[in-house]
C-alpha cells in the first residue's frame, strides 16, 4: 500500500497504517508531534502503537532539534541475524538441550556475565572500535559513571521484555540465528537522565506533553545528549555483536562435525537517531520502533514468538524518510495480555516452538501482537521481502 496523509498542525502525518485502526491515544500522540515547532516531517509505520511521549513505530525528522523520548528509553535497541550452513535436517528432534546451552552462554532477564566478556576470545567478533567504546565511557554523564562495572558485565546479555534469541528456519530449510536486544540498563538510565534534563529547559515549558521536550542545536545540553546517545547506540551494537559471537560458538560446538559456517551478519537499530539529508536540509531523524530502509539496506522485521520474522531489503522511499517498521507491533498492553491469556493459551499459540510456556512470559504471547503478514503487506513500497523465517527455538528474557 502507499501511505495515507492525515493533516497535522505543522506537517502532514504520513501513515502506512489505517488511521481508523490506530488507538485514539496513539493518534493523539502523533498529532502532538506534528505540532512541534521544530518538526519537518513525520512518518508512521504499520506497527504503530502508543508509547511514552511519541508512539512506537514513528519516524520524526526535526531541524536543529531532537526529542529524547522520540528515540525510546532503550537507546540503540535493534536486531541481528545471520544465515548458517546448517539445514533443518541437521537439527535434533529434541531442541531443549540446545536451548539450555544457548541460555547458559547468553545471560537472560536481569542476568549478566560474572566477568566482562573478553572480545579477543570470541569467534568472529568484529572488535574494531570496541576498546574505544570503554575509553569514551569516561566522557558520558556523571549520573551513570558508577555503572561502569555493571555495564561491562551486561555486555553480551539479553535483557527482559520482548528481547529474544531465536534459532529459525527459512523457506528453503536453511537455519538462521536471530536476536533482539539493546543497550541494557546503561542506555535506559542515560535516556531517563536526559529526558529529565530536557523537561526543565525553558523552551520546553508549555508543551502539550512534557515527554516531547527537545534539545536544541548549538547548546551544551544538546551536545551532552548527542555524546551519550551515540555512545549508547554503539554499546547496543556491540552488545548484539558479543551475543551473536557467543551464539555462533554454541552452534560450532554443538554441530562440530558439520563445521558450521556463517554468512555475513545483518544488523539494524530500531530505536536511534541519525543525521540525514532530505529536501536540501540536514535533519535529525529519530526512529522509534522503525528501521532504516534506504535503497539496498538489509533489515529485520520480527513477528511474535510463535509467528516468524522477515529479512527485508529497503526500497529507499524518501516519503518515509527511508524507513520501515521494526516488527509486528503490539495490539494490546502487557497488562491486558496477562488478563486475557493464560499459560495454556501461550502453549497453544507457540506449538512447535521450543520456548518458555509459563505465566512469566504470557505478556509476549502471539495474540498480544498484530499480524506480521499484514504489517509486511502494508509496506510493500518501503521494503522487499528477501526471506521469511520461522523460529524453532525462542529464548525470552
Amino acid at each position: 500500500m502507499s501511505y495515507v496523509e492525515v493533516p497535522g498542525a505543522k506537517v502532514p502525518i504520513r501513515m502506512w497504517a489505517d488511521p481508523a485502526s490506530v488507538e485514539a491515544s496513539a493518534m493523539q500522540q502523533l498529532h502532538n508531534v506534528a505540532g512541534l515547532p521544530w518538526i519537518k516531517g513525520l512518518a508512521v509505520m504499520p506497527d504503530v502503537h502508543y508509547g511514552k511521549g511519541a508512539t512506537v513505530g514513528s519516524v520524526i525528522a526535526m531541524k536543529d532539534a531532537v526529542c529524547p523520548a522520540a528515540v525510546g528509553v532503550d537507546i540503540g535497541c535493534g536486531m541481528s541475524a545471520v544465515k548458517t550452513s546448517l539445514t533443518a535436517n541437521d537439527l535434533p528432534g529434541d531442541l531443549s538441550p540446545l536451548r539450555s546451552k544457548i541460555e547458559r552462554a547468553i545471560p537472560v532477564g536481569a542476568g549478566m556475565h560474572r566477568d566482562p566478556v573478553d572480545p579477543d576470545r570470541l569467534y568472529g567478533f568484529p572488535d574494531a572500535g570496541f576498546g574505544d567504546l570503554w575509553e569514551r565511557f569516561d566522557h558520558i554523564a556523571d549520573a551513570v559513571k558508577f555503572r561502569r562495572d555493571r555495564a561491562m558485565r551486561q555486555m553480551g546479555s539479553l535483557g527482559q521484555g520482548n528481547h529474544f534469541c531465536e534459532v529459525c528456519i527459512d523457506s528453503s530449510g536453511s537455519v538462521w540465528l536471530m536476536l533482539h536486544s539493546g543497550s541494557r540498563n546503561i542506555g535506559n538510565e542515560l535516556a531517563d537522565f536526559h529526558i529529565n534534563v530536557a523537561r526543565g529547559l525553558s523552551h520546553n515549558q508549555g508543551l502539550v506533553d512534557r515527554d516531547l521536550a527537545v534539545f536544541l542545536a548549538a547548546t551544551p545540553e544538546m551536545e551532552a545528549y548527542r555524546n551519550d546517545l551515540f555512545w549508547a547506540q554503539e554499546y547496543a551494537k556491540y552488545n548484539r555483536a558479543v551475543m551473536m559471537s557467543l551464539f555462533k560458538e554454541v552452534l560450532r560446538r554443538e554441530f562440530r562435525k558439520a563445521k558450521v559456517s556463517f554468512d555475513r551478519e545483518i544488523s539494524c537499530h530500531h530505536n536511534y537517531v541519525a543525521q540525514e539529508r532530505y529536501d536540501g536540509m540536514d535533519l535529525l531523524v529519530t526512529r522509534k520502533g522503525a528501521i532504516r530502509a534506504g535503497s539496498g539496506d538489509y533489515g529485520i522485521i520480527p513477528g511474535s514468538m510463535g509467528t516468524g520474522s522477515y529479512i527485508v531489503k529497503g526500497l529507499g522511499n524518501e516519503k518515509s524518510f527511508n524507513s520501515a517498521s521494526h516488527g509486528a507491533g503490539r495490539k494490546m498492553s502487557r497488562t491486558a495480555a496477562k488478563k486475557r491469556f493464560s499459560a495454556r493459551d501461550l502453549a497453544d499459540q507457540t506449538k512447535g516452538v521450543e520456548c518458555r510456556k509459563d505465566s512469566g512470559v504470557v505478556d509476549e504471547i502471539p495474540g498480544a501482537y498484530k499480524s506480521i503478514e499484514q504489517v509486511i503487506d502494508q509496506q510493500t513500497d518501503l521494503v522487499q521481502v528477501v526471506a521469511k523465517l520461522k523460529q524453532v527455538i525462542c529464548i525470552k528474557g
